[in-house]
């Protein structure tokens, strides 16, 4: 058993400050090189331009350190805390918020966070909706998701039948990708969430997003479905931007855990073509 480890709150306080102004900045290096083997493949010439634009901005906004999008998203954090952690100095959601808000005010990012019904923009970007996971050791790992409105509207949870099965997930999430078309600014990464209940498929979803472009799931039925989703969506021609082309998709990561035996619970969650993350271990 690990000993137990004080963190300062302070510590995590300027992780997510920095994560949250590098995620805008600078698109994950597995993204960009996913991108690059599609523009290799591409054979319309319009969906290589739009490729070559998406790489110009990518340039641009890491060397001069602009947002990547005009939507610099949700703060969206994943944190995994060691049991053997103890947090000191003050309280770690607090902590995090803090982060959140000191850095899209000093990244000038736009603050996207409004009052449900009245629309009202509460101008801080707050509160970060945290999802917390208690795991073995005495390490605090942080994963910041810059989640954009575009994508994030894309998404969606669906409570299959049992008897839908594997084909009718695959047929599901294909549907559901296709029917999105240029809306959450293709090329995408698809996460699915299979199994839990209905809101642990939708973190499952969002989870799945953040691992490593096209790297297949360790569960070989998994691989096959994320593969045949992967073919059938880019067969669809919607192309980089929904203009045409090869490249609809990037990758399909898939997430899987048990569920009740009269449920199927599927989660369909879309990232854009700059799936803005960044992650950190302290």
């Amino acid at each position: 058993m690990a000993e137990v480890r004080n963190v300062s709150v302070k510590d995590v306080e300027e992780a997510v400050y920095k994560l949250a102004l590098e995620a805008a900045y600078h698109i994950p290096e597995d993204v960009l090189e996913a991108e690059k083997k599609a523009y290799e493949k591409e054979k319309s010439p319009v969906a290589k331009q739009v490729l070559e634009t998406i790489f110009q901005n990518i340039e641009v906004s890491s060397k001069e350190e602009f947002p990547l999008c005009q939507d610099t998203g949700l703060a969206v954090i994943f944190l995994e805390v060691g049991q053997d952690v103890h947090f000191t100095d003050g309280y770690v959601v607090d902590a995090i918020n803090k982060g959140v808000e000191r850095a899209y005010k000093d990244g000038y990012l736009r603050k996207s966070t409004c009052h449900p019904l009245t629309r009202e923009n509460y101008g801080n970007n707050l509160p970060a909706v945290i999802h917390t996971f208690v795991v073995p050791g005495n390490k605090v790992k942080i994963i910041f998701d810059a989640k954009g409105g575009g994508s994030e509207s894309m998404s969606k949870v669906q409570m299959l039948k049992p008897a839908d099965g594997r084909d009718g997930i695959i047929q599901t999430v294909v549907d559901w990708v296709i029917q999105a078309g240029p809306n959450p600014c293709p090329p995408v990464i698809v996460g699915v969430g299979i199994g839990g209940d209905f809101e642990r498929a939708a973190v499952m979803a969002k989870h799945a997003t953040l691992r490593k472009v096209g790297k297949p799931s360790d569960d070989p039925v998994l691989a096959e479905m994320e593969q045949e989703i992967l073919e059938k969506v880019n067969n669809s021609g919607i192309g980089p931007a929904g203009l045409g082309g090869l490249t609809t998709c990037l990758g399909v990561h898939i997430e899987m855990e048990p569920c009740h035996i009269a449920t199927l619970p599927l989660g369909i969650n879309i990232a854009c073509h700059v799936n803005r993350h960044k992650e950190i271990e302290l």
